[in-house]
């Protein structure tokens, strides 16, 4: 039996994700803050967890053993916006979440598997980690954060001879609550689409999945562009 943990299940692409894994015969359990929009999953257990908070690694372990075990680690919790006039309380909540809480929970199912002797933890990043994108300071750079975290537990997993894998997926823009407003974003994708991808990539055992081929054209060419010529591109 094959046992899911989902991380940030109650909207968006981990609620997508959580509804194939099920579908697909998984035994997943769902967790969020807003935790009464879980109820509708049919999942083998929800908790209410809030990344930010001390006992957000204490309630994880909670639902663990509510589905007895762990084999598939899911994280699509995060914030962003964008922040043109750098206002402190955005910035601040920015890193708090996608930085602090990421490490919290990243780290401690690193920690549940290097007991247990494998397991596979996957991530929603995004393609803003390639560069650092001025309307959106702190997003960016926590994105930037999470790909080297994930990349530095893959190194050290190996070196320490634990079978854990991991999965960085880097979407473009998705058509989620997380880009709700008045500004309409160029090439948005649908997270029912994105999910199917992320499943792929999962089952497949990708070390770094960008979605889709729009953006890894995008991304490879971002990634060409000199540092001079970046700092004077209008976004």
């Amino acid at each position: 039996m094959k046992r899911a943990i989902v991380i940030g299940a109650s909207s968006g692409i981990g609620r997508e994700v959580a509804k194939l894994l099920i579908a697909k015969g998984w035994t997943v359990g769902v967790a969020a803050r807003r935790v009464e929009r879980l109820q509708d999953l049919q999942a083998a257990a929800t908790e209410r967890i809030d990344v930010t908070a001390d006992d957000a690694t204490e309630r994880l372990r909670h639902i663990i053993n509510n589905i007895g075990g762990m084999d598939l680690f899911f994280y699509a919790s995060g914030i962003g916006k964008q922040n043109r006039e750098l206002h402190e309380d955005i910035e601040l909540a920015t890193v708090n979440t996608n930085g602090m809480g990421f490490a919290r929970m990243i780290g401690e199912a690193y920690r549940y598997f290097a007991t247990t002797g494998n397991g596979h933890i996957a991530a929603i990043t995004s393609i803003a980690g390639t560069k650092g994108l001025g309307p959106a300071p702190s997003y960016s750079a926590t994105k930037a954060m999470q790909n080297i975290y994930l990349q530095a537990l893959e190194q050290q997993a190996h070196a320490r001879g634990l079978k854990i894998r991991f999965t960085d997926i880097r979407p473009g823009f998705v058509d989620t609550d997380l880009l709700s407003g008045d500004f309409r974003y160029p090439l948005m994708l649908r997270p029912e689409r994105v999910a199917n991808d992320i499943v792929w990539a999962i089952e497949h055992r990708k070390h770094i999945r960008v979605i889709d081929w729009k953006y890894r054209l995008l991304t490879a060419f971002w990634r060409r562009i000199p540092r001079w010529l970046w700092r004077r591109i209008r976004l």
